[in-house]
């Protein structure tokens, strides 16, 4: 899930051929699954050749760098080797170049023309703009025993009062007081619409990102849910807090943080997991692997023996605490891997590279962490209030899988009032989708779905407390699960 929201990475060329200047924008669409997601390519000359960056307007994705280009007997050639990622194409005597773009088995059609510059940013038709009819105010926190200031934004529906208030917690990578991603700021409209309904709202900055300090390079779940204490300990200073209504509303990762402070803090009184898991990190992570490829058409043969080579190295992290030993081990299992799949490795990337690039994410401390970490610990600790809510065409965090996970979790610790629900139609972002895939994110001019805004805000409102008075799970059918069949 690290930075599992993916963003497309593909890559640029360095072009010059048969007298033709391919000095400037080129773009061209990928159709994947009836979803076009734009490409757009700027090349310039280099002192040796040329160079050239790479735009993916759609998913909000600007200046991607490349890693290898060559133009060789009229076949255009690039690569992003750490993604995996190909370009063939041919120029041809209308202008264009005819190419195929690939990514792992994901191979598609891609042509380019010239292309005019245009406008960045995409239509986000649900952003709010000011002046806003509540109060609104720039704040900062310290974690102290990190030695960090947490800034963010604090917003109450009036500056006089005494207003119940969450703390909206981000999902995976370094995320800003918006959890902004593809051009989206979901965290704005969540904090826009509580706010209009009474609720104030504190949003942050992750650890170094934007502009709180700190360092968000070796972090882990951990780290973020003391920064997420920190705020609650701020909120506690707060004249205009209700400090018997503090909740925590959580995105994807953030759903799994949530639990954990409220798991160890009295002063939480409610949670709201949005895609929030119930998984062990390994069993997450292979469950979100096998969705997505199979929804990008990955074959059923690379889908398994992908799960096979994912679910060995997360055993190798489970099973040592050693680092050197850990990417001792990886190595040398990657080595025979590639020996016996050598599809298995992007093409034009020597195994040296891949194996580097491999262990050094499965070596990384978020990452160990993370496989490591089991929801239903905390889960089971929460006595508070719990709303739950999951989108049923979510690839990363599939739907029934983790409610039922955190239900489990939940009725084992003894606590009954929770309320889960499943909504048709909804992907990880909580987005009304068509194709539902994650290239579709940044594609979609929905920002986050009214229904769950009204939903969230009513269950606050309603006191929380009596909101959940059984579990319940409302599946795409409509259907009331009973607690026999959780």
């Amino acid at each position: 899930m690290k930075k599992s929201l993916f963003t497309l990475a593909l890559c640029i060329v360095s072009l010059y051929a048969f007298g033709q200047d391919v000095t400037g924008d080129w773009g061209g669409s990928l159709n994947i699954q009836g979803t076009q997601l734009r490409v757009v390519f700027h090349i310039s000359r280099a002192e040796s050749g040329y160079k050239a960056t790479m735009d993916s307007p759609d998913q909000m994705a600007y200046g991607i760098a490349v890693t290898s280009v060559s133009f060789d007997d009229g076949v255009l050639k690039l690569s992003v080797a750490n993604a995996g990622i190909q370009y063939e194409g041919t120029p041809d005597a209308a202008g264009a170049i005819r190419g195929t773009f690939k990514q792992m088995s994901l191979s598609l059609p891609l042509d380019l023309l010239r292309v005019e510059s245009e406008d960045k940013r995409p239509a986000r038709p649900q952003e709010p703009s000011g002046p806003y009819a509540y109060y609104e105010e720039e704040v900062s926190f310290e974690n102290q025993p990190a030695g960090i200031m947490l800034a963010g934004t604090l917003t109450l529906p009036r500056k006089e009062g005494s207003f119940p208030v969450v703390i909206l917690i981000s999902g995976s990578g370094a995320q800003d007081r918006n959890e902004e991603v593809f051009g989206h700021r979901p965290f704005l409209i969540i904090a826009d619409y509580l706010t209009n309904n009474g609720i104030a709202v504190l949003r942050f900055d992750d650890r170094g990102t934007a502009s709180s300090t700190g360092s968000f390079v070796g972090a882990t779940t951990g780290d973020f849910a003391s920064d997420v204490e920190a705020g609650v300990k701020y909120l506690m200073a707060r004249k205009e807090i209700d400090h018997s209504r503090i909740g925590l509303v959580g995105h994807s990762e953030g759903g799994i943080i949530a639990p954990i402070v409220a798991a160890r803090s009295t002063d939480i009184s409610f949670i709201v997991l949005l895609a929030g898991s119930g998984l062990r990190g390994d069993s997450l992570l292979l469950l979100q692997q096998e969705a997505i490829a199979g929804a990008s058409g990955v074959s059923e043969e690379n889908v398994r023996l992908a799960q096979s080579i994912n679910r060995s190295i997360y055993d190798m992290i489970i099973q040592t605490d050693d680092t050197d030993r850990l990417a001792a081990d990886i190595s040398a299992y990657l080595r025979r891997t590639i020996a016996l799949y050598p599809g298995m490795k992007p093409s034009g990337m020597d195994d040296d590279a891949y194996v580097i690039s491999q262990t050094r994410q499965a070596t990384d401390a978020w990452f160990r962490y993370f496989i490591r970490l089991d929801p239903s610990v905390a889960l089971e600790k929460v006595t508070c209030p719990v709303l739950a809510l999951n989108g049923e065409k979510d690839l990363q965090v599939p739907a029934g899988p983790n409610l039922r996970a955190i239900g489990d979790a939940l009725a084992r610790g003894g606590n009954k009032r929770v309320t889960a629900k499943e909504y048709p139609g909804l992907n990880h972002m909580f987005q009304q989708c068509v194709t539902c895939s994650t290239y579709e994110y940044g594609v979609i001019e929905q920002t986050f779905s009214p229904t769950v805004l009204k939903d969230i805000s009513d269950w606050i409102k309603s006191g929380a407390i009596n909101y959940g008075a059984m579990l319940s799970i409302l599946c795409p059918q409509r259907r009331h699960l009973t607690s026999k069949e959780l």
